[in-house]
């Protein structure tokens, strides 16, 4: 068997990304994003990015340490409201944008990896969503097709993997990481715990190693809270 783990973020990526490239990146806010495998991406130097995530992260942190770089043409998400740099960029016109209703974005991913060319729904007709594309009546509605969305690399977070690559995400942080991993034609993945062949339960696997070429391990992420509530005294 092919030996899927890497010593470090650096060494998972190199050789695997290029200027130019889709990305498609897990994670929804700050959670279940692979943070290691994002600042490795950074650090790497790699720019012209397209990036397939359902946000950009927040300014300084996640894909916003990308947007600060300016390593990122175009964002195809569903929400950006967190990230600062983002909407100056994008006011600017300097950064691409291609936004998408939330389940659409996770559909099209969904259909990448199980190619499935394109979809007919139901979300956006009589929207600006649906502006330039086919739309077409089924029954008593109309539909607007969606394409699916695939990418050069993917880049997940899980909680477990076995050394075949077999995830386990761990509650809310499995989120858009699974349709990520399937949309990728080569996919890495970060994860907190690795054990051996065999330790998983094959019932609680969330997605097979069949999707996953590459693994590192980061058993210490810094897991940021988005926005922090607290209750008055």
């Amino acid at each position: 068997m092919t030996n899927k783990l890497f010593p470090s973020a650096q060494d998972a990526l190199a050789g695997l990304v290029a200027d130019g490239q889709t990305l498609a990146v897990g994670g929804f806010g700050l959670c279940g994003i692979p943070e290691a495998l994002i600042a490795a991406l950074r650090d790497s130097g790699v720019k012209n990015l397209t990036v397939i995530s359902n946000n950009a992260g927040v300014d300084g942190f996640g894909l916003g340490m990308l947007l600060s770089t300016r390593q990122i043409r175009k964002m195809i998400s569903s929400y950006v409201g967190e990230n600062k740099e983002f909407e100056r960029q994008f006011l600017a016109g300097e950064l691409e944008l291609e936004f998408n209703p939330q389940g659409t974005l996770a559909e099209r991913l969904r259909a990448g990896g199980a190619g499935i060319p394109a979809f007919f729904t139901r979300t956006g007709y009589g929207t600006v969503v649906a502006e330039g594309k086919e739309t077409r009546q089924f029954g008593e509605h109309w539909y607007v097709l969606e394409t699916a969305l695939t990418a050069d690399v993917a880049l997940v977070k899980a909680w477990k993997a076995d050394k075949a690559g077999n995830l386990v995400f761990r509650k809310t942080a499995r989120n858009f990481n699974p349709v990520c991993a399937m949309a990728g034609k080569v996919c890495v993945a970060e994860v907190e715990q690795l054990v051996e062949i065999g330790e998983i339960d094959p019932d609680h696997v969330h997605l097979p190693g069949i999707y996953v070429d590459r693994i590192v391990v980061n058993p210490t992420p810094e897991k940021r809270i988005e926005q922090r509530t607290v209750r008055s005294a």
